[in-house]
C-alpha cells in the first residue's frame, strides 16, 4: 500500500465513520476499487484508521467525558458488543471482513430499513432542533436503555451494517431524540473502536513491516483531519434533517457496486 492509498482510505474512514452508512463496508469497496488485495495487513489498516476517527470525538466531546455518570453509561452500552466482538473476532476477521458479497447486502437491506424506520415511525424520526433538549436528554439516558443501544451496535459487527446507523436507530426506537442519539453513538464508538484496534494489534503487531508502519501512520492521521469535518456536519444536518438520504445512498451504492464488483 502506497501513501496516495492510505490517504484515500482516510478519507473514506473520515467521511463514513459515523454517517449511518458502515464505514468498514466503504473501506472494504475502496479498496476493491484501489486493487489491494485483501491481506491481513489490510484488514489490520481498516481496523485501525477507525482509532483516528475516534481521536476526533475525543476533541469534539472531551468535556463530556468528564462526566462520570456519563461514562457509566458508556462502559454498559459497551459490554454487548465487548463480548459477541471478543468472541467472534477470529470468525468475523477470517469470514465476514473483507467479504464484499456481505457488505453489499448489508448496505441495501440496511438502506431499506433506514427508509421505513424513518416513514413507519414518524415521532421518533422527527428532527429536533434544540440542543440544550437534547443535552439534557443525554444525561438522562437510563443504564438499562444504554444496555439496549449497546445491544443494537453489536448487530454492526456484521461489515456493511453500520455501527452508528445501528446505535440511532435503536436510541430512536427506545424514545431518544436524534441528536441525542447521535452524539451517544459518538462517544459510544470511543471504547469500541479501541478496543477492536487494540485487539487486532495484540494479535498482528509481529507481522507489520516498518513500511506498513508509515501506511497506517498517514491513513490514521488522515482519518482524524477528515472526521472532524463529518462530526460537526452530522450535528448540524441532524438538526433540521431525516436519515432517508442516507438510505437511498445505501440502496443506490450496493446496487452500483453489484454492477462493476459482482458483474
Amino acid at each position: 500500500m502506497d501513501a496516495l492509498q492510505a490517504i484515500v482510505l482516510g478519507v473514506v474512514e473520515g467521511v463514513t465513520e459515523f454517517l449511518p452508512i458502515s464505514s468498514t463496508g466503504h473501506l472494504i469497496l475502496a479498496s476493491s476499487l484501489l486493487g489491494l488485495a485483501q491481506t491481513e495487513f489490510l484488514k489490520t489498516f481498516e481496523i485501525f484508521i477507525q482509532l483516528g476517527a475516534i481521536l476526533a470525538v475525543v476533541v469534539v466531546f472531551w468535556k463530556k467525558l468528564l462526566d462520570i455518570e456519563l461514562l457509566k453509561k458508556i462502559i454498559i452500552a459497551f459490554i454487548p458488543t465487548g463480548i459477541i466482538g471478543l468472541t467472534l473476532y477470529k470468525l468475523v476477521k477470517s469470514y465476514l471482513l473483507g467479504n464484499e458479497s456481505v457488505v453489499l447486502w448489508s448496505l441495501f437491506l440496511g438502506g431499506i430499513a433506514l427508509i421505513a424506520f424513518e416513514y413507519l415511525y414518524p415521532s421518533q424520526a422527527s428532527p429536533v432542533a434544540s440542543e440544550s433538549a437534547d443535552s439534557r436528554e443525554l444525561a438522562r439516558i437510563s443504564y438499562t436503555k444504554a444496555l439496549a443501544i449497546g445491544l443494537f451496535q453489536a448487530i454492526a459487527i456484521i461489515p456493511g451494517v453500520s455501527r452508528s446507523g445501528a446505535t440511532i436507530v435503536g436510541g430512536m426506537l427506545l424514545g431518544l431524540r436524534r441528536r441525542t442519539i447521535v452524539e451517544f453513538s459518538f462517544l459510544l464508538a470511543i471504547p469500541t473502536m479501541l478496543a477492536a484496534s487494540g485487539l487486532d494489534l495484540l494479535k498482528s503487531a509481529s507481522s507489520i513491516s516498518v513500511n506498513e508502519v508509515g501506511a497506517l501512520a498517514v491513513g490514521f492521521s488522515t482519518a482524524f483531519i477528515v472526521a472532524l469535518i463529518s462530526i460537526v456536519w452530522l450535528l448540524r444536518f441532524v438538526r433540521t434533517h431525516t436519515f432517508v438520504p442516507f438510505g437511498v445512498y445505501r440502496i443506490l451504492v450496493a446496487l452500483l457496486f453489484w454492477v462493476i464488483i459482482l458483474r
